[in-house]
């Protein structure tokens, strides 16, 4: 158990912020479904959708066929890019950490400070103009989601109340 958690905490330190937010090999507006079936394989779940009147898909890896260090992770494909929509490209993925795979300390460690942080519901969020929302655990230290987007434009004042 503690390998997989060493494995995703070394990961995240030596990652340095990039361009889009990225995790595991998947990009968002980049990965295709092909290159998440040959790094995860095939899905516990896969079910189809319609969003925004386009037929996309979501793929849930739970339990063993979840990364390590994860209890799940669910991809969403399909993306409007250039006004063309790209149905096996990955639109969004959330990953859900088991307790102990991530910190606040690791998180700023591979993705630098946040763009913005604020409060939701319980606990702190995080938010990285690349593309990665993190919302934290009652405790503010522990992760409970991390989801990657393509980089979201968040170069203007946040709105006051």
């Amino acid at each position: 158990m503690r390998v997989p958690i060493l494995i995703a905490m070394i990961v995240c330190a030596l990652a340095a912020p990039a361009a889009a937010a990225e995790w595991g090999g998947l990009v968002p507006g980049v990965t295709t479904m092909d290159a998440v079936r040959a790094r995860h394989g095939g899905p516990t779940r896969a079910d189809a959708q319609k969003t925004e009147g386009y037929d996309t898909a979501s793929w849930t890896y739970e339990g063993t066929q979840a990364p390590p260090g994860m209890k799940r992770m669910v991809v969403d494909f399909g993306l409007v890019s250039g006004g063309q929509f790209r149905r096996d490209v990955v639109r969004t993925f959330r990953l859900e950490p088991n307790l102990g795979a991530f910190d606040r300390r690791t998180i700023i460690a591979g993705w630098g400070p946040p763009t913005r942080s604020g409060r939701e519901a319980d606990g702190d969020v995080f938010i990285y103009a690349e593309g990665l929302i993190v919302h934290f655990e009652k405790d503010n230290f522990r992760p409970r989601l991390m989801m990657f987007t393509p980089p979201q434009p968040l170069d203007q004042p946040p709105a006051k109340p």
